[in-house]
């Protein structure tokens, strides 16, 4: 498979790339701003799961362009630098975080709150549901130490048969909630962004991240009257955008002739990084089929290779994106 079949493959993903961004995820932000005006009055916003910084980057081209506007990037992976970012290396779930994006704002709360992470899929769709919740509940916490009253909250989301729970619990914090789905967002994902708005907690509430926003007493199934909250579905992104799930021809504008672009931020030591190298170099151990192991192949087997191999510094981008 060659490296251009990813860009016929995924339209957006190629646009990405030819637009300076460093995710095909930009375009999910510059969709829900499309529709909601996120950016507009913010001065102060906070970007948790960053990394690779798709979205710190279209914060510091709307926010942080603006002169005055500040933007923290916050995530628990490296991330390369961007101008006008302020990038914290931390846990989201720790209150040590949360001060220290106060403190760069100067004792002022954020505007804009977003969070695009999500957990290394399973393809067990309960469980990869539960665990986006919890990542989303997680965001939420730390959200109410730094967003200001009538500040708005955009996370991803995943449309599970429990989703109802989770919107139950983001509109007893504000007074506008909404699923969307930017047309960039695949149709055949169960993806989605929560899009809170008119941030305005109980009265009495006191946020506390040592404690989770929900606990295990609570019966996924049995959400029914008040408690049972429906909230609306709005698609987001011209209707005569690329599609994200078709297969485009490589010359999108009929005449220009197509050039490969190289991605515009390679990962930053990611976990791939030794099997990618270890592939190139043909050191990745062969899987054998019970009837094809035998005591004297296995005897043959190469030895396997010390877990703490360094990583050669000048490993090329092309080993990285094997």
């Amino acid at each position: 498979m060659g490296r251009t079949s990813k860009d016929k493959r995924d339209v957006y993903y190629r646009l990405a790339k030819e637009n300076g961004w460093r995710a095909r995820s930009a375009f999910k932000l510059l969709q829900l701003d499309e529709e909601f005006q996120l950016f507009k009055g913010v001065k102060r916003a906070v970007d948790l799961c960053a990394a690779p910084g798709s979205w710190s980057q279209v914060l510091s081209q709307k926010v942080g362009g603006q002169g005055s506007g500040q933007v923290v990037a916050v995530d628990l992976q490296a991330m390369a630098p961007l101008p006008g970012v302020i990038q914290i290396q931390g846990d989201i779930t720790q209150l040590s975080t949360a001060k220290e994006i106060i403190q760069h704002f100067e004792g002022c709360p954020a505007d804009l709150v977003v969070c695009d992470g999500a957990p290394d899929v399973t393809g067990l769709h309960d469980v990869d549901e539960y665990m986006q919740a919890q990542l989303l509940l997680a965001a939420l916490n730390i959200a109410t130490h730094v967003l200001k009253l009538g500040g708005c909250f955009v996370a991803k989301i995943f449309r599970g048969r429990d989703v109802t729970l989770l919107y139950s619990q983001l509109r007893i914090f504000f007074s506008s909630v909404l699923c969307a789905k930017p047309k960039s967002s695949r149709n055949s994902s169960i993806e989605a962004f929560a899009v809170c708005q008119g941030y305005d907690p109980p009265e009495g509430f006191i946020p506390d991240l040592t404690r989770p926003l929900l606990n295990h007493s609570y019966d996924f199934n049995q959400l029914d009257g008040p408690t049972r909250v429906i909230v609306p579905f709005v698609a987001c992104g011209d209707l005569s955008a690329y599609d994200s799930d078709r297969t485009y021809s490589l010359d999108l504008d009929g005449g220009s002739e197509y050039k490969y672009t190289p991605p515009t931020q390679p990962p930053i030591a990611p976990p791939y990084q030794e099997a990618c190298r270890l592939k190139k170099n043909g050191q990745l151990a062969k899987e054998l089929l019970p009837q094809e192991c035998s005591i004297n192949s296995v005897d043959k087997l190469p030895q396997p290779l010390a877990i703490h191999t360094l990583l050669d510094p000048k490993v090329e981008d092309n080993e990285i994106h094997c």
